[in-house]
């Protein structure tokens, strides 16, 4: 997201271009100071802005479907014709351009007013709770107020801080090269600005399905007429010796992330306990702060039950050589100060110890609600649970994915938005079946890895390209079918592996 990317490169679509300009059906020129990527899509020719409103990401270098771009970097995707950003981890539209043709040239005239949305109001549904501040939550409030809801909203975050870009604490902002107001989805004033009633950190004592009431501490009781639970996950913590102590952490929260910024200020060992994608983002964040890190993790490889041995290895010597050292198919017993002990008796002295061992889905107050649990809150199709009225969303919702055929709870961030966003549809009336392609994307340092779908069990990893040499595209088969794809630099690929999954999922 540098100033060299934001700067107008290419032609000025205002004085025209021909079409043989476009290469693949796209270009990307400017209209004054703004970067525009000129389409050529199923219906005709689109201006839209060049970058993706999540992350900035060159839609240039991402795909046309339809009348819709797909973003390489983290698969958000917009309407060509109105600008919207139809699916997350985007939620600004783009700006739009006029497009003409004459004398055999393509002009870009001026920038269309973006489109109001239409009211929209099932019947009977002027109330609605939210339950939890995360993606899921916000994502459903920005998405009622889109499409145009009038009634009222009411999100209870168990967060002290309003909504945030939750994979920023384990990378960006903690590695010290993002700054905190990057973890903010939106201001303060978004809120206001769309008459959603934020209430941070509330004791919610429980939830009155047949009354369609959500009960506080204090006495206060919120009717709704619909109700979305998504209480999202909660680290598991260390049950050892010794792990209560200051410099022990984990990693959930903005508070969370402040502690051990504040810690490794003064640090110059860390040990992180843990080698999931929490762990080694960990690990690589430290690293960048410059602190000497241990890792230490009772797994053979890191990452390794999502990713598979191939990629697990790559992580591990990634990390290697900046430097971070491996303790596997180890554990840690006690923490007495300064000093980790390992089951192997094995001493490691830190100054910084952060545990990522791994979540688990916060269900108190479905369960207390009596509905239905299978290590997750069911929900059907549409994300409605089992009492009428009442839909689960993010990290505590169970689906039936209709790719695999198999009843699924995921913990990716963009899951939970886009479930968010189809229970704020559903909440509405419109019936929308979720039937997303799961999407996860890990950095470490400088390497990003992309994974779509979704692959408990497989038989077979296909291995297109070169793992060690950052070009490389796997697919995790099981009896011969793709369940998921994994890429390092071969974004183009992964999106179209992403279309490949959602075209299986629809037969």
């Amino acid at each position: 997201m540098g100033q060299e990317q934001d700067k107008p490169s290419g032609p000025d679509l205002s004085q025209g271009v021909a079409p043989a300009d476009l290469v693949d059906g796209k270009l990307v020129g400017h209209v004054g100071d703004e970067p525009v990527l000129l389409v050529q899509a199923a219906s005709g020719l689109f201006a839209v802005g060049a970058l993706c409103s999540h992350y900035h990401g060159p839609l240039a270098d991402g795909i046309v479907v339809g009348n819709s771009v797909h973003c390489p970097w983290h698969h958000a995707r917009f309407d060509l014709g109105s600008g919207e950003a139809v699916c997350a981890p985007a939620w600004h539209p783009l700006d739009c351009w006029n497009v003409e043709q004459r004398e055999g040239r393509i002009f870009v005239a001026q920038k269309r007013k973006p489109a109001r949305p239409q009211a929209a109001q099932a019947a009977g549904v002027t109330k609605i709770v939210i339950v939890g501040g995360g993606a899921a939550g916000f994502a459903t409030a920005e998405m009622l107020r889109r499409q145009g809801y009038g009634g009222s909203i009411v999100m209870l975050s168990q967060e002290t801080t309003r909504p945030i870009d939750r994979p920023n604490l384990s990378k960006d902002n903690l590695a010290g090269t993002a700054p905190e107001d990057w973890l903010f989805l939106e201001p303060s004033r978004f809120y206001a600005g769309n008459d959603i009633d934020l209430r941070l950190a509330p004791a919610v004592l429980g939830i009155d399905p047949p009354a369609r009431e959500v009960a506080l501490a204090g006495g206060e009781k919120l009717a709704y007429d619909r109700l979305l639970l998504a209480t999202g996950a909660e680290p598991v913590r260390l049950s050892i010796p010794g792990a209560g102590q200051p410099h022990v952490h984990t990693l959930r929260s903005v508070e969370d992330c402040r502690a051990i910024i504040d810690g490794a200020k003064d640090a110059r060992r860390a040990v992180v306990i843990g080698a999931s994608f929490i762990g080694m983002e960990a690990a690589a964040s430290l690293r960048t702060r410059g602190l000497e890190v241990h890792v230490v993790a009772p797994d053979h490889r890191p990452m390794e039950r999502v990713l598979g041995p191939q990629l697990g290895d790559f992580v591990r010597a990634l990390h290697e050589e900046h430097g971070v050292v491996f303790h596997l198919q180890e554990t840690v017993t006690a923490i007495d100060g300064p000093r980790v002990l390992f089951k192997s008796g094995k001493v490691v002295e830190a100054d910084l110890v952060v545990a990522g061992i791994g979540v688990r889905p916060r269900l108190r107050l479905a369960e207390q609600a009596g509905l239905m649990i299978d290590r997750g809150v069911v929900v059907d199709r549409y994300l409605e649970a089992s009492a009428p009225g009442v839909y689960a969303a993010g990290d505590i919702a169970r689906w039936p994915d209709p790719h695999s055929g198999a009843n699924i709870r995921v913990e990716h961030w963009v899951v939970a938005q886009r479930q968010g966003q189809t229970a704020a549809r559903n909440m509405l009336g419109q019936k929308e079946r979720f039937d997303a392609v799961p999407f996860f994307w890990s950095q470490h340092y400088d390497i990003p890895i992309n994974y779509v779908g979704h692959a408990e069990h497989w038989d077979e990893i296909a291995i297109e390209g070169d793992v060690k040499a950052k070009d490389c595209l796997l697919r995790y088969k099981k009896n011969g079918r793709v369940l998921a794809v994994a890429s390092i630099f071969r974004d183009v690929d992964n999106l179209r592996a992403e279309l490949a999954l959602e075209r299986d999922s629809a037969r």
